[in-house]
């Protein structure tokens, strides 16, 4: 049913507010944001029209439908400069839908603490808040909304894992810093080889309605060559890396290729209540290392013995003073 107004279809702006279903701040708020044409300056008043009305109208509908006040102001331009706004919805629908077939979902703090440990961490939550993993629900403080459940249960993985939720926390920061560097150069590449095209002048209706196919087509490419790449990467690093630890010196790595002697129970045990079972096989190296120095020694004593000494002679002590050279 249309409704009846004065002839002038004039209203202050606490009128329209009340007609429009908003509120006297957000239509002020829309009219620094240039989203809403200023009114009419009538002596000390303002005066909006019908056409301010419709205009908020068309903002509400358009925020229910999902869309951003920026990309409504991009409508609403076009909208203004005789353009249809069949294609220019097309388009912007597209570049602001869900880049993800994943959906949202929420959990309860009862829940969230049980699958982080089962022990409340306010700090913790603080930072997930911080980066957007959860979003408190308004008027529901025990709930939160999760925008990625994946995310979260590969957060949750690594702290079952043995990984310290800031550890984790600081890790997606820096993962965020150059994914977000990926796809702004994924964005760059596209622009110039493919949407510059539309871009260089306003779109007619037809151009963007063909931009968001082209949108709709390539919106997958990204990830995929991401997890492509991902993959190929994983697969070198992660072989490369497991290669170095197997043949890196450890003490594992030494004990294995030792070679086993087999020793008498008996010394065994004898070591063992001396040193404590950690420190046998150590003990035993050590002992056999003295051993063979010693003997070592021993072997070059008895050779200086049989050939004569070596050097300018003996050094002379106390009990046995060298004889004065003749």
């Amino acid at each position: 049913m249309t409704e009846q107004h004065s002839p002038a279809s004039e209203y202050r702006i606490e009128e329209l507010a009340h007609r429009s279903g908003t509120t006297v701040r957000t239509i002020r708020a829309y009219q620094d944001r240039g989203l809403l044409p200023k009114p009419e300056r009538r002596g000390r008043a303002n005066v909006y029209s019908d056409a301010h009305l419709a205009r908020l109208r068309q903002i509400s509908d358009l925020l229910d439908r999902g869309y951003t006040l920026a990309s409504i102001k991009d409508l609403l331009e076009a909208w203004d400069a005789g353009r249809g706004l069949s294609g220019v919805l097309g388009l912007v629908a597209e570049i602001d839908g869900p880049w993800t077939d994943e959906e949202s979902g929420r959990i309860s703090r009862e829940e969230l603490d049980e699958a982080f440990g089962g022990s409340p961490d306010e700090a913790a939550v603080a930072d997930a808040v911080e980066l957007g993993v959860l979003e408190p629900v308004p008027g529901s403080p025990e709930e939160f909304l999760v925008p990625s459940p994946q995310e979260l249960a590969v957060a949750a993985e690594l702290h079952s894992a043995g990984v310290p939720l800031p550890a984790i926390s600081g890790h997606l920061r820096e993962l965020r810093v150059q994914v977000e560097h990926i796809a702004s150069r994924f964005l760059d590449f596209t622009t110039e080889h493919v949407f510059q095209q539309y871009f260089d002048h306003p779109p007619s209706d037809a151009e963007a309605e063909e931009a968001a196919g082209l949108v709709r087509r390539l919106r997958p490419l990204a990830q995929q060559t991401v997890d492509a790449e991902l993959a190929r990467a994983m697969r070198s690093l992660a072989g490369r890396y497991l290669r170095h630890q197997l043949h890196s010196e450890t003490p594992e790595r030494q004990a294995a290729t030792t070679e086993q002697v087999p020793l008498p129970a008996a010394t065994v045990q004898s070591v063992r209540d001396l040193v404590g079972p950690a420190g046998v096989a150590a003990f035993i190296a050590a002992a056999t290392d003295r051993e063979v120095s010693a003997r070592r020694m021993d072997s070059l004593v008895t050779h200086a013995d049989h050939t004569g000494p070596v050097g300018p002679g003996p050094v002379p002590d106390d009990n046995h003073p060298a004889e004065p050279a003749r």
